[in-house]
């Protein structure tokens, strides 16, 4: 059971934020669930903001990057009922708010992929991306979406 091994793990799942914009926060088709961009958002409010490393540390980036999954896990919830449902994560597609000498885009990503492996063991290891950008929607250090199948 995936809420079990939430609560060991000391993790509870932030309500699903609300869209930013003129979109869904999930698609479901067939047995795929596409969540849309994820920030790290918690009770209404950015929590990592800035550029990575000018304005943020590596480690809040990596911070920024478990929240923004721990949001794509509760809209996925919300959208297919409960996390035991997901057979396989496919796909994780992260962006990093960089300066333009900033290069450890992939080490900022690969908290949120530990997170998931942590969480779903074999079934958590997905494709993944890594890229940095010149800017993200509030200001937010850190934007993931993903992709996931279920049963």
């Amino acid at each position: 059971m995936i809420d079990e091994k939430l609560a060991k793990m000391n993790i509870a799942l932030p309500s699903p934020p609300k869209p930013a914009g003129s979109y869904i926060p999930v698609v479901k088709t067939g047995n795929l669930v596409f969540v849309s961009g994820q920030i790290p958002m918690r009770d209404g409010k950015v929590q990592v903001t800035g550029k990575i490393p000018t304005n943020t540390t590596v480690e809040e980036a990596q911070s920024a990057a478990k929240l923004c999954i721990l949001n794509a896990l509760s809209q996925i919830k919300s959208e297919i009922g409960s996390l035991d449902r997901i057979s396989r994560i496919v796909r994780v597609s992260g962006f990093v708010n960089s300066s333009p000498d900033f290069t450890e885009q992939p080490k900022v990503i690969n908290a949120a992929s530990d997170l998931l492996y942590e969480i779903f063991g074999e079934n958590g290891k997905h494709s993944r991306i890594a890229v940095g950008v010149a800017s993200l929607p509030l200001d937010s250090s850190v934007e993931i979406d993903v992709i996931a199948e279920f049963t």
